[in-house]
Parts: structure tokens; C-alpha cells; sequence
């Protein structure tokens, strides 16, 4: 399939082009160039606060070419995504806009704090500000990333679009796949056909049998931190469980959830799995958050792990060449790859020309022209957010090695991930940061032995509730 057909078809069907905002392209007039409207607000100083992310990384290199085009001063600050979400409350609630430009996580900051965010249909809509070149459609989920209950108001233009997939050690499974064949009796390659179960087994097979190459064959992302929530969250979709049961949830989101369904049979059997994965996991995974897990496998901790595709720059440094990727192993149910995608937005205290300055840098920051850019940058390394992106030829010539934009070798995975059978979206909620605390607090107290599965489960549905009303 095309490239094209193959995202709109993944993202468009079920989950897509009405629920994650994919639609094809309608070209219109560019944002780049110095034409009109770039300069009205020279001589203005904004903020932009974002988590430590790729994207973020890059602009941050390279964001002369933004004030030779506007004239505006931008101001990064890069932080913990846990930091950011408290400086943005606080920025909102106390009525100052510190910050102008906020990135503005679907459920952490978005959907708590929506009412604090600019509707950018005002600007996108306003012929004295520069087109969105190639127009809103051409944005991969439009809807998941910057919308919250309707579909009238827009929050947020996407920016980035991480994705967990499974990240393995070409290497090491080309040196012992016979051994291991012969021993566990299937094909270990990793792809969407082999179940988690297998992937347990391949794990526990590195830790006896591959000492000399690799210390252990799975790492995780289990530190009591959100990052244990997102890891644990991909095993829970396969096992055909979720935190509610709510149409468009994790896309348009809701702001009455209902009852949690985090007790349901598949939901118990979920728990139980992970609690038995982790058992044979680097034992360093509960101190590890991605970040830390990225290092450690880039260092050669382990064979493999699920982690967000965007570690593949830092993977091609370390590792160059020996590195692997598909779409996470299957569960009775599917194969469920969590989708961490982000907008950026304006804080709605922003006031005068700094609403309007803050615009123009959205606007640049999301256009096909500086998403190149990040895909180039060294300090970078972002994925895009627009499906023309993906059409131009070097970054088609980029998904083999070698590659100057080496995220895009994880293209064929994260194209897979992102069809409607296999993305994993989680609750967008308003009270996502306590149920998110909720998850995080009762998985750590089940990997580190005082809570069973089943009490697991019970203790998450029950807090989920009591917050929930």
C-alpha cells in the first residue's frame, strides 16, 4: 500500500478520520517564506514551555530561522512532563501567562485544563494571520491531540506523536534464533504474531541462556511514575481490558467517564500477566522511567522492550545497525501500542501580541517544513504530524539505513501501530492526573509484592470511582 493509503487507512477506519482527526491533504496557500503577516508582531518576546522531548530539542537548536521570518524573541524551557503539568496550573489558575505557548499533553494538561487554553479556530480561521499550509487535514490525529468533548473547538495543533513499539536486538536474534527456535519451539521474531506470553518466554530464554551477550532479556518502564501507567497500559488493551467503557474516549474525550472497568475478567488477566513479566524483567526496571529505560537499552542492558519509537536516535548512536522494531507482541485480544501523541496551544492569559505571536510560532513550529527539520536536527529527532511528510521522498529514503533521520527507521512499525486494530488511546479525562496517580501507585505496590493482581485491580477500580463521583 502507498503511504498515504496506508495512514489513512490506519488511522482513518474506526479510530481515524473522524476520530483521530485524519483526513486527506487540501493543499492551501504555505506557511513559509516571509509573505504576509509573518512580521505584524516583531519585537515581541514569548515562552514555550515543553516537556524534554525530540521535537522540543530540535526547535530549541533551531529556532533562528522563526525570528529571521517573525521577529519575535521564543524563550524555550524544557522539563519533566510531572513539572511542566504543575508550572501550567499554576500559570493558569493565578490569571498570568508566564508561559505562552504550552505543551499541551491530550490528557494532562488538555483535558484538565482545556478552559485555560486559547480555541485556535479564532486564528486559524482569521485571514490576517498566515495559513496553516496545507490546511487542518492534513494533521495526523487532529482530534486526539487538540480537541476535548466537542469537536467545535480547537486547543491544540499536533506536534508530536511518539508511539510504544517493540524495540529489539537485531543482533541477538540473529545469532541465537536457531537455539531459541529449537528450544521454545516457534519463531521468535519479534512481530505482531508472536503473543505476550511468547515475549515472556523469549525474555526468560535471554536471562538463562544469553549471559555472555546481554544481562537480560526485557526491560521496563516501572518506576512509580506515569511511565509505569503507559507501560503497563499496552498489555492491558491486548488482554482486550480498558479503564472505561465509553465511545471516543481517548479521542474527543469525556468529562463523565462513568465506572471504571478496570475489574473485568480480561483486566484481572492483564495484571496477572505484568506481575509475572516483570518478575523476570531487569530487576532495574522499577527505578527506570523511559528515559531511563532508553539508556539502558542503548547501553546494552537488554535484548529487548517496549518503548516509545522516538528512542531510535539514540538507538542509532549507540547501537548503530543492530537494532530492530515491530509492533508489540499480540494479547488474546490484539496487539495495543500506546499512542503518547501532544499538541501545543496558547495559554489564554496570553494577552494583546503575545496571543497572536504565540500563534505564528504554533503555526511554524507544526508546519511540514521545520517537522523536516526536527527529523534532521542532531538534537532532535521528532515524527511528524503531517501526512505530507511522510509523501516526500527523503524522508521515504530515510527509513533505511543509512538514514540522517534515523526515528523514520521505525516507520514500517509505527505505521502498523497507528491502524485502528492496534493503537492504544488512553482515557481523556479531566481527573486523568489523579486516575493516572491511582494506576502508577497500585501497579508499584503489585510489583513490589504487598498487593496481589486481583487486589490490584479492585483497589483501581474502586479509587477511580470515589474520584469520578
Amino acid at each position: 500500500m502507498a503511504r498515504r493509503t496506508v495512514l489513512s487507512a490506519g488511522l482513518g477506519a474506526g479510530l481515524g478520520l473522524a476520530a483521530l482527526g485524519l483526513a486527506g491533504c487540501t493543499p492551501s496557500a504555505k506557511t513559509s517564506g516571509s509573505g504576509s503577516g509573518w512580521k505584524q508582531f516583531s519585537g515581541t518576546t514569548i515562552n514555550f514551555i515543553s516537556e524534554n522531548t525530540a521535537p522540543s530539542a530540535a526547535i530549541a537548536a533551531n529556532s533562528k530561522p522563526f525570528e529571521d521570518l517573525t521577529g519575535i524573541k521564543v524563550n524555550i524551557t524544557q522539563m519533566a512532563l510531572e513539572n511542566l503539568v504543575q508550572k501550567v496550573k499554576l500559570d493558569m489558575s493565578g490569571g498570568t501567562s508566564q508561559y505562552h505557548v504550552v505543551y499541551a499533553d491530550p490528557y494532562q494538561v488538555l483535558a484538565p485544563l482545556s478552559q485555560g487554553l486559547t480555541d485556535l479556530n479564532q486564528f486559524v480561521n482569521d485571514k490576517k494571520y498566515p495559513p496553516v499550509e496545507k490546511g487542518l487535514a492534513d494533521f495526523i490525529a487532529l482530534d486526539a491531540a487538540g480537541r476535548f468533548e466537542s469537536k467545535s473547538k480547537l486547543y491544540a495543533l499536533p506536534y508530536d506523536c511518539p508511539t510504544m513499539i517493540w524495540m529489539f536486538r537485531q543482533d541477538l536474534f540473529d545469532k541465537y534464533k536457531s537455539k531459541m527456535q529449537a528450544d521454545l519451539g516457534f519463531d521468535p521474531t519479534p512481530s505482531g504474531k508472536i503473543t505476550w506470553e511468547q515475549y515472556y518466554q523469549i525474555a526468560d530464554w535471554f536471562n538463562k541462556n544469553a549471559k555472555a551477550d546481554v544481562p537480560y532479556g526485557t526491560g521496563h518502564q516501572a518506576k512509580q511514575h506515569d511511565s509505569l501507567q503507559c507501560d503497563f497500559s499496552n498489555v492491558l488493551w491486548a488482554y482486550g481490558a480498558d479503564y472505561f467503557d465509553v465511545p471516543d474516549i481517548g479521542t474527543v474525550g469525556s468529562q463523565n467517564p462513568g465506572k471504571s472497568t478496570l475489574t473485568t475478567p480480561q483486566a484481572l488477566d492483564a495484571a496477572k500477566f505484568y506481575d509475572k513479566l516483570l518478575k523476570v524483567a531487569h530487576p532495574s526496571s522499577t527505578t527506570w522511567d523511559w528515559d531511563g529505560l532508553g539508556n539502558a537499552f542503548a547501553a546494552g542492558q537488554v535484548a529487548m522492550c517496549p518503548n516509545w519509537h522516538e528512542y531510535a536516535a539514540t538507538n542509532e548512536k549507540s547501537l548503530p545497525g543492530k537494532v530492530g522494531y515491530s509492533i508489540l507482541p499480540t494479547g488474546p485480544k490484539r496487539s495495543a501500542n500506546n499512542w503518547g501523541g501532544t499538541g501545543i496551544g496558547i495559554n489564554a492569559n496570553a494577552k494583546g501580541n503575545e496571543q497572536g505571536a504565540a500563534w505564528l510560532f504554533v503555526n511554524w513550529a507544526t508546519s511540514p517544513a521545520t517537522q523536516v527539520m526536527t527529523l534532521k536536527s542532531a538534537k532532535g529527532g521528532g515524527t511528524p504530524t503531517r501526512t505530507s511528510v511522510y509523501d516526500m521522498a527523503e524522508v521515504k529514503k530515510a527509513e533505511k539505513r543509512p538514514s540522517d533521520m534515523p526515528n523514520m527507521l521505525t516507520a514500517s512499525a509505527v505505521l502498523e501501530a497507528w491502524k485502528p486494530e492496534n493503537i492504544g488511546l488512553r482515557p481523556k479525562v479531566a481527573t486523568w492526573n489523579q486516575l493516572d496517580t491511582i494506576v502508577y501507585t497500585n501497579l508499584s505496590k503489585m510489583i513490589a509484592g504487598s498487593q496481589d493482581p486481583t487486589t490490584t485491580m479492585q483497589a483501581m477500580a474502586s479509587q477511580f470511582d470515589k474520584v469520578n463521583g
